[in-house]
């Protein structure tokens, strides 16, 4: 049972017996107070703050995904991606 103190949504997973699937379902907080009460663990957890921080540019495309996976295959992908902007060592 988790339940997230950002938005109080509350969450319950279980492994079916019949087929032993793992199985995640949405809990109202009804469900949540019932499961606790009948001792059910419970997990608090928090949406992580970068969700609130103001967002620029585009968003990132799957031609710049594609591209990001072509360079960190190369050798020297890291030192690339973090050299100061406008230095132009190849």
């Amino acid at each position: 049972m988790q339940v997230c103190a950002t938005n109080n949504q509350g969450s319950y997973s279980f492994r079916c017996p019949g087929c032993t699937l793992a199985v995640a379902k949405l809990a109202e907080s009804r469900v949540v107070d019932l499961l606790v009460s009948s001792g059910v663990k419970l997990s608090v957890w928090s949406l992580p703050a970068e969700l609130d921080e103001p967002r620029q540019g585009a968003p990132i495309s799957y031609d710049d995904l594609l591209e990001f996976h072509t360079q960190i295959e190369q050798d020297g992908w890291f030192e690339k991606l973090t050299s100061p902007i406008g230095r132009n060592d190849d």
